[in-house]
């Protein structure tokens, strides 16, 4: 389960999402979470399921890559499908013991599990696509304004941007505890889900050494290279907006309209 885990993740290859700046794509993200929660209708997924499939074969990123991150939020999956479906006042379909399914009940489970499974592809795509360092100039130019109110924009960007490094970081050493503890008898795979919980707690206290030694080493590193902050640092690479980005805004701007139209036009 931990090895499936694709938020925080790279996937290097060349495709004309890679290529995009990173401003479009943290705002595409965003615009796309928030567009999942302004609808409850089976017109306005179709539209969202549409735009994801596009962006993702844009992408060149297989399906079975970028699916792979929900298996961790499965148990979560179910559990949220099984309170809508039998707590839900409505038109009664079927009884289960003292439980009652409804037409209401069921539809509800639909587009909340497919909005859940929207918001996690979603967000992993963006950092399948972008590497930590452009995440990180893409999120201090976008809050770069706040500079005004005194906030502290870069290190804010800085440390989301390794947080989310982090995750693959985190998922990997724990996969090469997993094993080693595996080889001295450990049994990760058997039983029910309580007891494979259960089992992995001795996974906790070496992970969490790991963890505060990486970010030890990582602060020596910065503070050996004189790293003080953002001020007065340039970028190798600095970021300005070309006719594919211009581009890319048209298609939000163009998913936001006929998202609304579609919605307006088909109330199912």
């Amino acid at each position: 389960m931990i090895r499936d885990i694709t938020i925080g993740q790279y996937y290097s290859v060349d495709s004309a999402i890679h290529r995009l700046d990173p401003r479009v794509k943290i705002l595409g993200t965003l615009i796309y979470m928030i567009s999942l929660f302004t609808f409850r209708d089976f017109a306005g997924y179709a539209v969202a399921v549409l735009f994801f499939a596009l962006t993702l074969a844009l992408s060149r990123i297989p399906f079975s890559y970028a699916a792979r991150g929900l298996r961790p939020i499965f148990v979560l999956m179910v559990f949220t499908a099984f309170l809508n479906l039998f707590w839900t006042d409505g038109t009664v379909i079927l009884k289960v013991g003292g439980l009652a399914v409804t037409w209401e009940g069921l539809y509800k489970m639909a587009y909340i599990s497919l909005r859940l499974i929207l918001l996690v592809l979603g967000s992993s795509l963006m950092t399948l696509t972008t590497t930590p360092n452009q995440l990180t100039d893409g999120l201090e130019r976008i809050f770069g304004p706040l500079k005004v109110f005194r906030m502290p924009v870069h290190e804010m960007a800085m440390m989301m941007s390794i947080a989310l490094r982090f995750i693959p970081i985190l998922i990997e050493e724990t996969n090469r505890i997993m094993k080693a503890q595996t080889a001295r008898g450990a049994d990760f795979e058997s039983g029910n889900l309580i007891r494979r919980l259960r089992n992995m707690l001795p996974l906790l206290i070496p992970l969490f050494v790991s963890a505060i030694r990486r970010a030890t080493d990582l602060a020596l590193a910065m503070d050996a290279r004189c790293y003080h902050g953002g001020a007065g640092r340039t970028k190798m690479h600095p970021l300005r907006y070309g006719k594919n980005d211009c581009a890319a805004y048209g298609c939000l701007v163009a998913y936001i309209v006929i998202l609304r139209a579609v919605v307006w036009i088909c109330p199912w």
